[in-house]
């Protein structure tokens, strides 16, 4: 909606409120972006990212996040600018068309001394350029209209209505005012003609006053190379001689228009002098009051004579036809602003600013819609009615004032939280900079270019259609204020875009080819749209809003009121083929260049191993370009005949001095330069147009030689196509072309070690990478098996929810397939897909097997461990591995029936209630549950029959034994049954063969018998009568004993009965030494029976009794042979020793001193003290140490009978053997005693006696003993007497044999009693008042007297010994007893005994060692009865 009302400050304000036909539409808008901030991090990454949507409207917008306020940091009061004046309707180029022809019209009426009035029709100004274009569509122009009449056609073509004769008021305004220029302009004669005024014309002014005339401003940058798009180029027109100097000020920016100095009209007289004018025409002076002089050339004229005539003298200046011609037919000057007389602060600017657009709104500035500024904006500047002029503060240096964003080191304190707004992107001090703008690869700093230019705009100030230097990126930021409105074209709609504005307004364009580029013209967008243009696009920039033009965007706008902007340019690389164009183009317009494109590109391509790879591809073929075109351009000027070259550094040259005189483009490569016009330079497009000097003048001016710029070139290339190749590759990879490649890790590596750009196929490389690394890592995992925790048992694993299953694992290998790279585990991936299909083809085969083997099972779940995938099989297949071990677990134990045990056969029933349901698992069951049946019910039955008392027969169990034995289990009572009759039947075969054939059985064997019995449940029949045996045996043996062993003895009844085997061992060891000898010797002989216990394994082991009776003998002879040795070792240690203290003898180890006796067997004295002697003993009783006295020795009465008892029993036993050996011993001793009496060996013992003297000490007496040397007896006399000791048993022969020997060889002293000779006697007597052959008893010795023989026995001492040596009997009575070792009892009762057996002869009881008691009680069998096989020889 339009104002409510309008500040009248033109004549025609009225036509704001009325309905206009030709209304202003909008165009359409332009993208708007609104980046993230992640994406605003980045502004050429962002604008490469918009690039494809916003190049294709030329501009777009850019709201930047809410957040991005950067802080305002121009210095406001230094800020001085001098603004540029525009009116409006000079800036659009149609209007300025019309501005320009009215000019001329009217400046050729004022010249005739006219004023131009345009006339009105229909109450509208009529357009008389319109006019003239309509009527000359018409072919034939004036003439043939008016002779056609198709006036009515014209006026209804310029939009007037039919039928209101408006065609002849045209015809009528077309032969006053334009008839009369037109034939002025084609040369031909005016009729007479006058210029008559309608009263409803309107006096047009013309526009070009003295005062419009623009002052250049000054130049404020070090380089103001942008200020020359400013300037007026003088040289494309012709300027004759003579006129002004101003007008060939190159500088100066007019609206075409004629400047001239005003001439005043001098006064003419009548005098010589007038009469010296004469009239050019008819060629007489007359009529001088009718005579014109010209105010240009001072040409003189009648009035009458001109064409037209003149009626009166003109008042003001007048020029004759031929200045009239000159004058009008001057070149326009080329159209530019004019600049403020003044200059304004920021504040008074603004203030100027506000109250102008208030004032013609009329209206608080903020409250006017920008639609209705956009509509009156293009109102007027298509009117020439009304002139408006506003000012815009345009191209102000930032340099000077500083930028409206900060910047480091600049006068404005920043805060630290803004601090990040000084390295920004989007600070444009920093964009033409930033690594991505080529810009950075020149040198100088280059205003409005490098360097950001401010711009302080009011309402309607206007910035007109145009490009950016070199078609390069601007961007422009609104500080604040309120919006500009943009208009913009796509580059690619350029060239429309100029073609149609030389099409609509071609006047311009030939007085001024470079219009567009001198920002001082616009046209509607509707008019260009409307003429073919496809695209404009608009938008409002609000304040905190960028807005970027494209390159070779065109774009113009205007400012809805006072706001602050800001801009600069930049070039991304995608530009450089873009300036390389533009370069070209302005070598066409002969327009200057702001810097040297190929000064850029050597830049860049010597830093090749710098430059981001983008542009290095793109320098590439700049280069490639370049150096074609430099080598194509050397080559024609060296043909052309230059010989002449010269290395220069234009770096150090000014632009000036290195533009081309002809196109005006900075030489940078190569220069022509010649002698006759120093200062003067061509390109090598241009070297003819430098001079007409011979070509072999020229010098060729060039930076680098050629083989200096292809090194360049080729590290260019070199860096371009590393990235070409890896581009390449990761295109393929990207698009996954089919050829797969490998090392995506090291084209992600190349990229970020050469700098490769950060674009988006580099993160779908990453991405890709990234993918391929997660595949390649799950891959490895299920190889690896790491996605799940396993169990053996059962050859199963635990389910895993990471599991993939096989369809899963299907679909991953074909996605390997359809990666772009190739991993390594790809191909076992595929061997793991291969082998998951065979497990499950196997799977299947062995679930429909009705027995599967259980091995197989195993295999196959072994082989599911390596596979990490979910197999549905698995639960099935560790069911039936179940199953199959249980039955391969009955079926083994079945088939081992020895250890099916119950607890087996109940543990297998429990597992198999636990599988899962089978068919055979079923069958199986019912089996093994009938076997536990049946054989708990027997191992119960079993259990009966042993634990039954009293026992059964081997019968009984035997029968239920064979029952047993057809079930297939192990039954451990049934096997204990088996044992049992087993063993039974085994002891009944032992028991039976035990007596088989009369043999004795030893009682080793019978005692393990009847042991082993004890443990058998069974009735054995012989068991009784085999215990009795062993029980007989028992009681013998503990007869036996206490007829031997004496009390408390440490001696077993073996030792006792067997020869001694440790003799000498328990005496000294220097005695044991000496019989060391012997004892070896004998060892020779022997069968190592050196203890007790090997003598009782041999007697064990022995056959029968004859081997026992062997082994005994050889006892007996070490026995004797070591016994032998001992006593003489002892005698010759007494003999030998000169001093008793000397010696060590007794128990005690020690001297001999004090009562001293000596054992008769061993010969070891003894002290009296460390002993036991028996204080009765008599004269003529032998003592025995307490090692030699082993027993009790009974008489030869009491163990005869121990004899039979035992033949009785019929029991062989060691100490049976043992004690047969002792009676035959004591036998076959005695018959030798007997044998020497009768050979008379006793006699032949000599009388001389050698004897030793020791004098002992006992007590205060010192007596004298002598000890007999055995020595002087003979040696079987020697033998026989220790072999008489050595017995166990006491025999009369013995007591006789010592005596006897003693007696003969020591007689007793006098006062001694011969106690025992006396005793004997008495018997003697009471034995022979017995009949022969009655068994007589006599009296036993009283155990008073029977202990004083056995104390008799241990202690023997000359002072002790029996006088009565022997008085014996006559021969005859002693002959009457037929023991051979007969010992003629004598006395009152004698005894008597016959034997039982078969020799019934006659011994004294005394002899056979029987009692009166026992005689008559038992029957007696002699000794040569009881061996029938002894042989008495």
């Amino acid at each position: 909606a339009g104002p409510a009302a309008v500040i009248p400050t033109h004549p025609t304000h009225a036509t704001m409120t009325q309905p206009q036909l030709n209304e202003f539409i909008p165009p359409p808008e332009c993208p708007v972006f609104e980046p993230s901030w992640e994406e605003f991090a980045d502004p050429f990454a962002y604008i490469n990212k918009i690039r494809p949507i916003a190049e294709k409207t030329g501009i777009c917008k850019i709201r930047p996040p809410p957040e991005w306020q950067p802080p305002f940091a121009c210095d406001v009061d230094r800020l001085k600018f001098t603004p540029r004046i525009q009116r409006l309707n000079e800036l659009e180029a149609q209007t300025r068309v019309k501005l320009n022809f009215l000019d001329q019209i009217a400046k050729f009426w004022e010249l005739q001394g006219c004023t131009l009035k345009i006339p009105h029709v229909e109450r509208k100004i009529l357009d008389l350029l319109n006019y003239i274009s309509k009527l000359h569509l018409h072919k034939g122009g004036f003439d043939a209209v008016c002779r056609e009449r198709r006036w009515t056609k014209i006026s209804v073509k310029m939009g007037f209505a039919p039928g209101k004769a408006i065609g002849s008021h045209l015809r009528a305004h077309y032969e006053r005012i334009l008839f009369p220029y037109n034939l002025f302009q084609t040369g031909a004669n005016l009729p007479k003609a006058t210029l008559t005024n309608d009263t409803k014309d309107k006096e047009y002014t013309p526009h070009d006053l003295p005062q419009r005339q623009s002052v250049q401003p000054q130049e404020t940058c070090s380089i103001a190379r942008r200020a020359k798009r400013m300037r007026s180029e003088v040289s494309c027109f012709k300027v004759e001689p003579g006129e002004d100097d101003c007008e060939n000020r190159p500088n100066l920016r007019r609206r075409m228009g004629t400047y001239g100095a005003k001439r005043h009209p001098s006064k003419r007289q009548n005098g010589r002098l007038v009469d010296h004018y004469m009239c050019l025409v008819c060629g007489n002076g007359t009529a001088e009051d009718r005579l014109l002089l010209c105010d240009g050339c001072d040409d003189s004229y009648h009035i009458f004579c001109l064409i037209p005539p003149l009626h009166d003298v003109p008042k003001g200046d007048w020029r004759c036809p031929r200045c009239l011609a000159q004058e009008c037919g001057k070149p326009p000057v080329a159209f530019g602003f004019e600049q403020a007389s003044r200059s304004y602060t920021l504040q008074a600017f603004g203030d100027m600013a506000d109250s102008f657009k208030s004032d013609y709104f009329n209206m608080p500035v903020h409250m006017v819609p920008t639609e209705l500024v956009e509509k009156e904006f293009w109102r007027l500047v298509s009117t020439i009615e009304e002139d408006v002029t506003v000012e815009y503060g345009a191209d102000i240096a930032s340099k000077e004032f500083g930028s409206g964003f900060p910047v480091k080191n600049g006068h404005f304190e920043i805060t630290p939280e803004d601090e990040h707004y000084l390295s920004s992107g989007w600070n444009l001090n920093n964009m033409p900079v930033l690594d991505g703008s080529v810009l950075t690869h020149i040198t100088a700093d280059i205003c409005g270019m490098k360097l950001p230019w401010l711009y302080v705009g009011m309402c309607f100030s206007s910035f007109c259609w145009h490009i950016e230097d070199h078609w390069s990126y601007s961007i422009n930021y609104l500080h604040w204020g309120e919006p500009k409105t943009w208009y913009g074209a796509p580059g690619y709609a350029a060239e429309h875009l100029e073609s149609v504005m030389k099409k609509l307004a071609p006047e311009l364009f030939e007085s001024q080819p470079d219009l567009l580029h001198q920002l001082v013209t616009i046209m509607n967008p509707n008019t260009l749209m409307n003429n073919g243009i496809p695209v404009i696009f608009r938008t409002n920039q609000c304040a905190g809003e960028f807005v970027i033009t494209f390159p070779r965007a065109y774009h113009s706008g205007f400012n809805q009121g006072f706001n602050f902007a800001e801009a600069v340019n930049f070039c991304t690389m995608d530009w450089m083929p873009i300036g390389r164009s533009c370069v070209d183009h302005y070598r066409e317009l002969s327009r200057y260049c702001v810097f040297s494109h190929d000064e850029m590109v050597c830049n860049m391509a010597c830093k090749a191993e710098l430059i981001d790879v983008d542009l290095a591809s793109v320098v590439q073929k700049e280069m490639t370009v370049m150096v074609q075109e430099e080598k194509k351009l050397r080559d024609k000027i060296s043909k052309m005949g230059v010989l002449q070259s010269r290395q220069v550094d234009y770096e150090v040259l000014p632009d000036e001095e290195r533009q081309c005189c002809k196109c005006r483009t900075t030489c940078y490569l190569s220069g022509i330069t010649c002698v006759c016009s120093p200062g003067k330079m061509v390109c090598l497009h241009h070297p003819q147009d430098l001079c007409s000097c011979p070509h072999g003048n020229l010098t060729l001016h060039y930076k680098f030689t050629l083989d200096e710029l292809y090194p360049m070139m080729a590290a260019v290339i070199l860096r371009a196509e590393s990235y070409k190749n890896w581009l390449s590759n990761v295109e393929d990879i990207v698009e996954n072309k089919g050829n797969k490649k490998r090392g995506l890790h090291s084209l992600v590596e190349q990229a970020e070690t050469k700098a490769f750009p950060q674009a988006s196929l580099l993160d779908q490389l990453r991405k890709i990478t990234s993918e391929a690394d997660k595949v390649a890592v799950m891959a490895q995992q299920l190889l690896n098996g790491k996605r799940q925790t396993r169990y053996r048992s059962g050859g199963g694993k635990s389910q895993s929810q990471n599991e993939l299953t096989v369809e899963e694992l299907r679909s991953f290998v074909q996605q390997l397939d359809k990666l772009p790279c190739n991993i390594r585990q790809a191909p076992l991936l595929k061997d793991l897909l291969n082998r998951v299909d065979d497990f499950q083809q196997h799977s299947e085969r062995l679930l429909s097997d009705e027995s599967p083997s259980p091995l197989e099972l195993q295999d196959l779940l072994d082989v599911s461990l390596g596979l990490d995938v979910e197999l549905p099989q698995l639960p099935l297949l560790r069911e039936r591995l179940e199953q199959a071990r249980w039955l391969e677990a009955v079926q083994q134990a079945s088939g081992r029936p020895e250890t099916l045990c119950l607890d087996t056969m109940r543990r297998l029933i429990d597992q198999g209630v636990g599988l899962a349901p089978h068919s055979s698992v079923e069958r199986a069951m019912a089996r093994l549950q009938e076997l536990l049946t049946v054989s708990e019910q027997w191992e119960e039955r079993v259990l009966a029959l042993i634990e039954a008392r009293p026992y059964h027969s081997i019968e009984t169990l035997d029968n239920a034994l064979q029952e047993v034995g057809t079930i297939p289990a192990y039954l451990p009572n049934c096997l204990q049954l088996k044992d049992v009759v087993t063993k039974a039947k085994k002891w009944l075969h032992e028991a039976e063969a035990l007596q088989l054939g009369g043999r004795i059985p030893v009682l080793d064997s019978l005692s393990e018998l009847v042991l082993r019995a004890e443990g058998l449940p069974v009735w054995l029949e012989p068991l009784s009568r085999l215990e009795a045996l062993v029980s007989d045996v028992q009681s013998w043996k503990e007869s036996a004993a206490k007829t031997f062993l004496l009390k408390n003895s440490s001696f077993s009844l073996l030792e006792v009965l067997c020869p001694r085997c440790d003799v000498g061992s328990g005496h000294q060891k220097a005695k044991s030494k000496k019989v060391k000898e012997p004892a070896q010797i004998s060892k020779k002989t022997s069968t190592k029976l050196d203890s007790v216990c090997d003598v009782e394994r041999a007697l064990s082991e022995s056959k029968d009794s004859a081997s026992a009776m062997t082994a005994l003998a050889e006892v007996r002879q070490r026995e004797m042979e070591t016994l032998l040795a001992l006593r003489a070792s002892n005698e010759s240690k007494l003999l030998s020793a000169e001093s008793c203290s000397a010696l060590s003898v007794c128990v005690c180890q020690k001297a001999p001193s004090g009562a001293m006796v000596q054992c008769e067997l061993c010969r070891e004295v003894f002290h009296s003290s460390c002993v036991t002697t028996a204080a009765d003993l008599e004269y003529g009783q032998a003592w025995l140490c307490p090692l030699c006295q082993r027993s009790r020795k009974p008489p030869l009465d009491k163990v005869l009978p121990l004899l039979a008892s035992l033949q009785r029993i019929r029991v062989r036993l060691p100490e049976g053997d043992a004690l047969r050996f002792l009676i035959e011993r004591t036998v076959q001793w005695q018959h030798r005693v007997q044998q020497a009496c009768t050979d008379g060996v006793l006699e032949k013992v000599t009388d001389k006696v050698n004897t030793i003297v020791l004098w002992l000490v006992s007590g205060k007496d010192r007596t004298k003993t002598i000890l007999l040397s055995q020595s002087c007896f003979p040696l079987s006399v020697e033998e026989m007497m220790v072999e008489g000791f050595l017995l166990q048993v006491t025999l009369p022969e013995t007591e006789q044999l010592y005596r006897y020997l003693l007696y003969k060889l020591a007689p007793p002293p006098a006062h001694s009693t011969p106690s025992e000779t006396s005793t004997e006697q008495d018997q003697h007597r009471k034995n022979s008042e017995h009949s022969k052959k009655a068994k007589k008893s006599h009296k036993k010795k009283s155990k008073k007297s029977k202990e004083r023989s056995e104390e008799s026995k241990r202690a023997s001492s000359p002072s002790h010994t029996s006088s009565d040596p022997a008085a014996s009997d006559s021969e005859e009575d002693f002959s009457l007893c037929a023991a051979p070792w007969c010992r003629e009892p004598e006395g009152d009762e004698v005894n008597w005994v016959q034997c039982d057996g078969s020799c019934n002869q006659w011994f004294h009881q005394v002899c056979v060692g029987l009692s009166a008691e026992r005689a008559e009680i038992e029957d007696y069998i002699c000794i040569s009865c009881t061996q029938p096989d002894y042989d008495r020889d």
